[in-house]
């Protein structure tokens, strides 16, 4: 679907995958809605909600109400995986840049007019949030999880030199016609989509920016990282070696 714009302004398409996220989901969207609201800023929300068991829908659609016109929900049966989400989500999106990020709080909607000024002013492609640049950081996390991510990272950029210090991070804005040219571009729907999508955008020459964010651990729920996740991320660096 092509974006639609009623006034000259940019839209940004926010896309929010869930999976029992019902408490999570009013006050991130209550953020959002405050701080596009605050910078005088055109936005939506697109929720894609993999058929939660625990309300998360029922929240979604009392949202999309109370937030009306600026939220919709798109839902899909079971557990489909995030990456497909993102495929799906654009597929409903308005706007002409979109926005992804994760529905825990991890990721806080403060920093986006950040990652929106650094896009203007350079023109980039891509805007992405990172843990290990700058000032930014990682809160509430164990010292495994820590290393387990920093790892990640240190291999990935070894083997795949992809100029981005934060490979595996899933705050990210695009230009909307970047992303689509991106998911044509790339099989991977999975776990590394996120790794594949900027090793990518790099192959083909897109400009990629980054914005240092504060990365703080989910407050409800639980977290969808385990062991095949990790072993998955790293069959697919080694996919993207192969290919790139």
């Amino acid at each position: 679907m092509a974006p639609t714009k009623t006034t000259g302004m940019d839209v940004y398409s926010v896309i929010l995958p869930t999976f029992n996220e019902r408490q999570n989901l009013p006050i991130i969207t209550w953020l959002l809605n405050r701080t596009f609201s605050e910078q005088n800023i055109d936005w939506e929300l697109v929720i894609v909600d993999d058929g939660s068991p625990d309300g998360t829908q029922d929240v979604a659609a009392q949202l999309v109400k109370l937030y009306a016109p600026h939220v919709q929900l798109q839902t899909r049966t079971g557990k489909l995986g995030l990456g497909t989400a993102y495929v799906h989500g654009l597929q409903f999106a308005k706007g002409n840049y979109i926005i992804i990020m994760d529905a825990d709080f991890s990721h806080h909607p403060k920093f986006i007019p950040q990652m929106i000024a650094k896009q203007k002013a350079g023109n980039y492609d891509i805007v992405t949030g990172t843990r290990y640049a700058g000032d930014g950081g990682v809160y509430g996390w164990d010292l495994k999880r820590k290393l387990t991510s920093k790892g990640a990272n240190i291999f990935a950029d070894t083997v795949l030199r992809p100029g981005v210090s934060d490979l595996t991070g899933s705050f990210r804005l695009y230009k909307r016609d970047v992303l689509e040219k991106l998911f044509r571009s790339t099989e991977i729907r999975g776990f590394t989509m996120q790794m594949a999508l900027a090793v990518t955008a790099k192959s083909q020459g897109f400009s990629i920016a980054e914005v240092p964010i504060s990365f703080v651990d989910r407050v409800y729920g639980d977290s969808k990282l385990g062991g095949e996740e990790i072993v998955e991320y790293a069959k697919g660096v080694l996919q993207l070696w192969w290919s790139t």
